[in-house]
C-alpha cells in the first residue's frame, strides 16, 4: 500500500490495524460555516500518533489524533464537535471559522475488521458501496442500497459523491468507484481535455490505434491504449461512474466505440461532430440496430453550447458538460 495516497484511507487503515499499528478512522460526518473539508473526508491515526489523510486542513487534527488514541485504548467511537474560529482559519488559509463534527472509530473494536475488509475488497473491484452508521446506537452496516431501509437517501448520495447526515441519527458515507474518462482519438482536443478531467478527479485512457496520433510525447504521461477502440472498451469494461467521449470524426473509429459504450453503463457519452455529422452517424448506428432509447444517451455535438472555438474551449465545454449530467443527471 502507498501511504502516499490520500484517497485510499480505508486500506491504510486496515493495513496498519492488521500490522499491529492501531487504527481509528476519522470521518467528517456534518460541517456548518466554512469547511475546509467535505463531509466524508477521513484521517487514519495509529497508536504513534501517526496520520494519513485530513478532516480539517490542520485546524483540529491535533485535538482529534488525541481523542483517537483514547478511543484505542477503550475501543469506543466518539462524536466530536468542534468550533473553528476565523483566526484558526486564517492561520490555515483559510477566508472563515466554521463548525465541524468528526466520528471517530477504532478498527477492531467499533469498527468490525471484516466489515472495514468487504469495504476494501469491494472498492478494489469498483463496486460502490455505502458504510451507514447511527451515531446514537452505533448500529453499523455495509450496504449497495438496495432494499436498504435508507435506500433513496443512499441512492441520492450515491449519485452525487456526498456523504452526509440522514434523520435519526443516520451516517451515510459513500464509497464510490473513482470516476473515469475514456477518450477515443488522442487528437488536439484532447490534450486539454485530459488535464481537466485529471484536475476534476478523474482517471483518464486514451484510445487510438493510430500511432501518430497516440504518440506518448504529444501525451506524456497518459495512458494511451492503440487497440481498436472497441475491443478496448470491451478489456477496459466500463460502467456507471464511466464518461467516454469520442473525438476522431471517422466513423470506422468512433462508431464501433459508441456501439460498446451504449452496451455498457457509462453515464455520459459525448460524441464531437456538428449536427450534420451527428445527423449522418444517428442514420448509421440506426441502421445497425440502435434503437431509440439508446439515441437519447448520445450527447452530440458534444459539449455545452457556450460559443466554444479553440480546443481548449471546447474541452471546457465538454468538461462542464460531463459534471453537469453527473451532477443532475
Amino acid at each position: 500500500m502507498d501511504e502516499r495516497n490520500h484517497d485510499q484511507i480505508p486500506e491504510i487503515a486496515l493495513d496498519w490495524h492488521r500490522a499491529g499499528r492501531g487504527a481509528v478512522l476519522a470521518t467528517v460526518v456534518e460541517t456548518w460555516g466554512s469547511a475546509p473539508r467535505q463531509t466524508g473526508s477521513q484521517l487514519v491515526i495509529d497508536s504513534a500518533g501517526r496520520i494519513m489523510g485530513s478532516v480539517s486542513g490542520g485546524c483540529v487534527e491535533g485535538a482529534v489524533i488525541t481523542e483517537a488514541q483514547e478511543a484505542l485504548v477503550d475501543g469506543q467511537p466518539r462524536l466530536l464537535t468542534f468550533g473553528v474560529s476565523d483566526d484558526t482559519a486564517f492561520a490555515v488559509g483559510l477566508a472563515c471559522g466554521g463548525t465541524i463534527r468528526i466520528l471517530l472509530e477504532p478498527v477492531g473494536t467499533a469498527l468490525p475488521e471484516q466489515m472495514l475488509a468487504e469495504l476494501v475488497a469491494a472498492r478494489a473491484t469498483r463496486a460502490p458501496r455505502a458504510y451507514v452508521v447511527n451515531t446514537e446506537s452505533w448500529a453499523r452496516r455495509l450496504t449497495d442500497g438496495a432494499g436498504d431501509a435508507l435506500a433513496p437517501a443512499i441512492a441520492s448520495r450515491m449519485r452525487a459523491d456526498r456523504s452526509g447526515m440522514e434523520e435519526g441519527g443516520w451516517f451515510i458515507a459513500v464509497h464510490n468507484p473513482a470516476l473515469r474518462l475514456i477518450v477515443v482519438g488522442a487528437v488536439h482536443i484532447a490534450q486539454p481535455l485530459v488535464q481537466m478531467a485529471r484536475a476534476c478527479g478523474y482517471d483518464c485512457t486514451l484510445i487510438d490505434p493510430r500511432e501518430t496520433f497516440g504518440a506518448s510525447a504529444r501525451f506524456p504521461g497518459e495512458r494511451i491504449l492503440d487497440d481498436w477502440p472497441d475491443e478496448a472498451l470491451a478489456a477496459l469494461r466500463p460502467d456507471g461512474r464511466t464518461a467516454v467521449v469520442t473525438l476522431t470524426h471517422d466513423p470506422k473509429l468512433d462508431d464501433p466505440a459508441i456501439r460498446a459504450a451504449l452496451a455498457s453503463d457509462v453515464f455520459y457519452l459525448g460524441c464531437l461532430g456538428s449536427s450534420r455529422t451527428h445527423a449522418k452517424r444517428l442514420v448509421r448506428l440506426v441502421a445497425e440496430g440502435v434503437d431509440a432509447a439508446q439515441i437519447a444517451r448520445i450527447h452530440a455535438p458534444v459539449g455545452l453550447n457556450i460559443g466554444a472555438k479553440s480546443p481548449a474551449e471546447i474541452a471546457v465545454s465538454i468538461m462542464a458538460q460531463i459534471t453537469q449530467v453527473l451532477r443532475q443527471g
